[in-house]
């Protein structure tokens, strides 16, 4: 949601943007704050409502897959996840339920997911595990299983691929104020001993 919110200058909320220029927005701002932090809310048009003291989780860059090359992909993503745009306005792909996802879209690139795994189907399909973001109720559980082919892949899924790097250690917590080593040692006495 802090990205829909706050990284206006390049990407348009809801109405779309670029992976890329959402990690360059996470590298120049210093981080981004957590979910919990920062709750997301499916809405677009909110106020940027986040400090410097929120930043939870900071990137140093990020790297793009080569265009249509599924073994990179691959390769990427058996590191981490992997940040890629389909083609997501076709009916089949917007009521998919379950199973394989195996055709009935294009290559137009119109919405962005993250590929968390791969696998292979007990008749030897092989296929990436896909999480969206329109909810639990879509899909497995918020999820899909793309069908993995060499060129474009289905839906354009080999087409536009970036993760981020990680070089630099995350931020220190913000404790408690009012308590700051109570979150820190048991010792203070406001916690009982067991």
């Amino acid at each position: 949601q802090e990205l829909v919110d706050c990284d206006r200058e390049e990407n348009a909320g809801c109405d779309g943007g670029l992976m890329d220029y959402a990690f360059q927005f996470i590298v120049d701002s210093g981080g981004i704050s957590t979910e919990r932090d920062y709750p997301y809310t499916a809405t677009d048009g909110g106020r940027c409502n986040t400090t410097k003291d929120s930043r939870a989780i900071v990137i140093d860059g990020y790297e793009d897959v080569p265009t249509g090359n599924m073994s990179g992909l691959l390769k990427a993503v058996s590191q981490q996840p992997v940040s890629v745009a389909i083609e997501a306005s076709s009916i089949q792909f917007q009521f998919y339920w379950r199973g394989v996802f195996t055709g009935g879209c294009g290559t137009n690139l119109d919405h962005g997911v993250a590929i968390v795994g791969y696998g292979e189907s007990n008749w030897g399909t092989e296929y990436w595990i896909v999480k969206n973001s329109w909810g639990l109720d879509w899909g497995e559980e918020g999820y899909i299983r793309v069908e993995r082919k060499e060129g474009k892949g289905l839906c354009g899924i080999n087409m536009l691929g970036s993760y981020p790097i990680k070089i630099s250690p995350n931020p220190l917590p913000q404790t408690n104020k009012k308590y700051p080593q109570a979150l820190l040692t048991r010792k203070t006495g406001l916690f009982p001993s067991h």
